[in-house]
């Protein structure tokens, strides 16, 4: 049969690719045709009308809701979230055949809901993250997914600049600005002029992460009054814990102003002008009058905290952030650390400095630890794992922690908990050799900015062995007592014909 697919996630850069893959490795080995539209942060080329049209059958893979859905309508239809799509491909292919074979839907409908049916189509501008139809708690996650996956390029460009600026001079800090003093034929002052563009986009983390997460929950009049309550948050200090505030804030207030019953000679400007006024005057005085500062003052004991950690706390903390990183690998779980490491990095303290690195590190080590064990003892995995295994070499380097899925779905009861071990032995060990990172990103390619860089691959590669011990020694436990069964099985089949 042939089939088409969507996959998209919250964040809409790994599992959105990998259920595609998953996808198209499975109507392969079912004999079936399949071609996939991935809806990613990278955007998204559509599928084509006669490939749509000769379809059998239809499958969304996605967290969110599917773009241009309209596209699809008449045919069948099977439905379930990216993860579902990486750990069962084959499930979802099963149900698209069935689908098919039942015939198109009455009424030329789909004949399921996909995820995030209820949300906002999607179109020019920016996406929604979120499923209308799920609950409170999804949403909530969702709501602050989005604000994150718009963050995270103001990060990566920001956070990369501001390193290699440190990478040529520690003191780049003391540069004059560039715009009274720019000399073409210094380096020193195109590191101050990287620091300075760098410091820029960072200043926008926390507007960016407000006003998106507003518009997640209330669309487009809601940006606004969330970037000004995220800008609002920054100034009294409270940083992005009062920009997360505000932004839900934000989002909440327009979602009550929109139900608001108006004459219809007004109608026409309550977007543009009307709620976006109302909104962003209420969430100014809030954030100036009533919880900016009390924000203000837990984000300034939270900040002290982190200085304070030495020791045996700095390495407790390492081992939850390791932990975090590795038990869903890519997932909410993993972004928040990943977020909080981030979030340290404005304010340029060494602690924060230290939890940026081992988070980074704990993130490397479950793809190079699959990669290592796959490699070394290949009998214990399948072929397409070992062909996982040689990309997650680069994957792990890169810090892209996604590369162990593939691992963890075929096996999550042997790998899983491997890798956690790893990845918290990893964080454990950065944080007590007082391992520093300045940039947000970059994996090994980011070596020359990593404070104590030996120690620091050091931990990484004891973590990394870790992981690979447990894994081979689970798997070969498990293979060694499953083996007896499968004699006698194997013995008893031509009895049994």
């Amino acid at each position: 049969m042939k089939f088409v697919a969507v996959t998209a996630c919250p964040t809409g850069i790994a599992h959105t690719y990998m259920a595609a893959e998953a996808l198209e490795q499975a109507a392969k080995a079912a004999g079936d045709e399949i071609s996939v539209e991935t809806q990613g942060s990278a955007g998204s080329e559509p599928l084509a009308p006669e490939v749509i049209a000769s379809a059998d059958a239809v499958i969304f893979a996605a967290d969110v809701e599917v773009r241009d859905r309209e596209r699809f309508a008449g045919k069948p239809l099977v439905s379930g979230g990216v993860k579902r799509a990486i750990n069962g491909a084959p499930g979802l292919i099963s149900e698209a055949r069935a689908a098919a074979e039942a015939g198109p839907p009455a009424g030329g409908a789909p004949a399921t809901a996909a995820a995030g049916a209820g949300a906002r189509a999607g179109g020019p501008g920016p996406a929604t993250k979120v499923s209308q139809d799920a609950g409170f708690g999804t949403r909530l996650r969702q709501w602050l997914m989005t604000g994150v996956s718009y963050v995270i390029p103001f990060v990566a460009a920001g956070g990369l600049l501001i390193a290699l600026a440190f990478a040529y001079d520690w003191q780049i800090t003391e540069a004059p600005p560039v715009t009274e003093q720019f000399n073409w034929g210094s380096l020193e002052s195109w590191a101050a002029l990287s620091f300075q563009v760098g410091v820029a986009s960072f200043g926008f983390l926390v507007p960016i992460l407000a006003g998106f997460i507003a518009f997640a929950m209330a669309d487009r009049p809601a940006i606004t009054p969330g970037i000004v309550g995220g800008a609002i948050a920054v100034t009294v200090g409270a940083g992005f814990l009062g920009g997360i505030v505000a932004g839900l804030l934000a989002g909440a207030i327009v979602m009550q102003i929109k139900r608001w019953r108006v004459p219809k000679a007004i109608r026409g400007i309550m977007p543009v002008v009307v709620i976006p006024l109302i909104a962003t005057a209420i969430v100014g005085f809030l954030m100036f009058v009533v919880i900016g500062k009390p924000i203000a003052a837990v984000t300034r004991g939270l900040t002290d905290w982190l200085n304070g950690l030495s020791g045996a706390n700095a390495v407790l903390l390492g081992v939850l952030l390791g932990l975090m990183m590795a038990f869903d690998m890519g997932g909410p779980v993993n972004k928040v650390a990943y977020a909080f490491a981030v979030a340290g990095l404005s304010t340029g303290t060494e602690a924060s400095l230290e939890i940026m690195a081992a988070v980074m590190a704990a993130g490397m080590t479950p793809p190079l630890a699959l990669a290592f064990a796959s490699t070394v003892r290949p009998r214990l995995f399948t072929e397409v794992e070992r062909e996982n295994g040689r990309a997650a070499w680069v994957l792990g380097a890169s810090f892209i922690t996604e590369g162990a899925i593939p691992f963890a779905a075929a096996d999550p009861l042997r790998v899983i908990p491997s890798i956690m071990v790893g990845s918290s032995v990893t964080g454990a060990l950065s944080m007590a050799f007082g391992c520093t990172l300045r940039a947000p990103h970059g994996g090994i390619f980011v070596l020359p900015l990593i404070g104590r860089p030996f120690l620091y691959l050091l931990a990484v590669l004891v973590g990394t062995l870790v992981s690979a011990a447990l894994v081979i020694a689970l798997k070969g436990y498990h293979r060694r007592a499953t083996a007896p069964a499968d004699v006698d099985a194997a013995q008893a089949a031509p009895v049994a014909a």
